[in-house]
């Protein structure tokens, strides 16, 4: 499925801002393109599993709040890295 990735991750996909990859659930896509593009999943999701406070995932335009969204092959998934700083 399409994976639109935001700039500020786009030095883990070699500058790509959109990708490819496969799961049956969000947690599934993630680890993918972990194994894609190393590194990557850590800066979306923290050590208890969950989606990062600055990050926020739409599913088919969807909020996507937990890893157990299930997904389809069609579906669309799209990160997006809050800013912040001062």
């Amino acid at each position: 499925m399409r994976v639109i990735i935001p700039s500020p991750l786009h030095g883990y996909t070699g500058g790509a801002s959109e990708c490819e990859a496969e799961g049956a659930t969000l947690a599934e896509l993630l680890a993918d393109l972990d194994r894609r593009y190393a590194g990557l999943r850590f800066r979306i999701v923290d050590e208890q599993e969950r989606i990062r406070v600055h990050i926020r995932i739409y599913v088919n335009r969807q909020p996507a709040l937990t890893l157990a969204v299930p997904l389809a092959a069609a579906d669309e998934v799209l990160i997006v890295a809050a800013l912040s700083g001062g």
